[in-house]
Parts: C-alpha cells; structure tokens; sequence
C-alpha cells in the first residue's frame, strides 16, 4: 500500500480516536456547529496530517481533507439524531475514508491494478466467504431443526436471556474466524477458538442441566466449525 496513504490514515484513526475526548464529542453533539470544539478537531487533524506528511508542498491536500472533514462532521452533527447515531457514526467514517481516498488519488496518481479480481484464487475466496455467512447459516439450522428440543424455538427471540439474533451472528463469525485461519496455515488457532467458546458455553451448559439443550448446541457447534473447516480445505485446494 502507498505510503501517503497509510500516513493520511493514521493521522484520521488518531485525531478521532486518540486525540479526541467524551467531552469534546458531547460538546459538539450538544452544541453542533457552534461548538468550538468542533473546529479544534478540525485543526488537530490539520497538524496530524502536516506532522505524519511533513511536505510544504502538500498544503493543498491538506487544507481539502480538513475542509472535508469539517464538512462531513457538520452534517452529521446538524442531521444526527438520538435514534440513527449508529447509522451516523458508520456514515461519517465512510465518508471520511473516501475523502482521504480521493484525495490521496487525485494528489499521487498512482497506477491502480484490480486484475486480481478476476484471479480464481480471489473469486473462490469471495465465494466460500459469502457462502460461510448466511447460506450456512441457514443450511444448519435446516439440518438441526428435527433436534429442536421443545424450550427452544429458533424462531423466537428470548429478550430476557439472549440478545437479538446473536447465535445467528456468532456462528458467522466464528466461521469466518476458522476459515481466515486455514487460509493462513493457523491451524492451532481453530484449536484456541474452539477452546474459548468451550469455555463461555460451559457455564450454560452446566447451569442448564438439560441434556438436549446441550447436545443440540454441540450439533450445531460442530456442524459450524465442521462446514468452515471443509469450505476452507477446499478454498486453498483451488488457491
């Protein structure tokens, strides 16, 4: 990666994660554009970029991102409400980075190469990445759905003892997980992420004291790791 780039993105991870306090951001979001704070922030992202660049020449480049950054900043502020600041916060660091990206391009010119996208080695991973997300998802709860015990109703959401969705999202990670292992010759690392959950299920298992409850978790378990590990041996076979 160039390394202009990488300086424009260090300098935008420490002026909104580093050198940014709680205070300042609720200030700003309390007094929006009036904030000072505000345009403190856009001045310390300033000197970040001078400091990280260290070229006179660059000036330009770096008065744009800062105009950019304060302009971004200004709308989220002014637009953001206390419903969609999730929503806000993503969209702002979006924009962010493809301001930075911009102007990195349009300043360096630098010769983009995207042949790799049409490489089967990166079409193969593409694919068993977006199979090992839902569509697997979805494959073992059909498979598991006849080992229902009768106090789980997958298709219910228990408020009081789980959070939304969460088993749905922590088998996709931890599929990704193990496939990202595999691809990167870290074999023992599924042994440790198997272990770790092992350990956090335990105590509900235990607690529990409801054997197919424990068994069907354990299906499901093993079934996940199962497809990620499989989807993952073949991945590198077509690498």
């Amino acid at each position: 990666m160039d390394i202009l780039l990488l300086k424009l993105l260090i300098a935008h991870l420490l002026g909104d994660f580093f050198f940014q306090s709680d205070n300042w951001v609720k200030e700003k979001e309390l007094r929006k554009i009036r904030s000072p704070k505000l345009y403190l922030h856009i001045l310390v992202h300033g000197v970040l970029l001078f400091l990280l660049v260290w070229d006179l020449n660059f000036w330009p480049s770096i008065l744009t991102l800062m105009l950019f950054h304060g302009l971004i900043d200004a709308i989220k502020l002014v637009f953001q409400q206390r419903s969609t600041k999730r929503v806000w916060f993503f969209a702002d660091q979006l924009l962010h980075l493809i301001s930075i990206v911009l102007v990195w391009y349009l300043s360096s010119k630098p010769l983009l190469d995207f042949s790799f996208l049409n490489k089967p080695s990166f079409l193969a991973a593409s694919a068993a990445i977006l199979f090992l997300t839902f569509p697997a998802s979805i494959i073992i709860k059909v498979l598991i759905a006849k080992w229902t015990p009768n106090n789980v109703d997958p298709n219910i959401n228990n408020k009081e003892t789980s959070l939304q969705s969460a088993g749905k999202y922590i088998g996709i990670m931890e599929r990704l997980l193990v496939f990202t292992f595999i691809m990167t010759n870290h074999f023992e690392a599924v042994g440790f992420l198997i272990a770790a959950k092992s350990i956090f299920r335990f105590g509900d298992l235990k607690d529990g004291n409801d054997l197919k409850l424990t068994e069907y978790i354990l299906i499901g378990t093993f079934l996940s790791f199962g497809i990620a590990v499989f989807i993952a041996l073949i991945t590198s076979a077509l690498s």
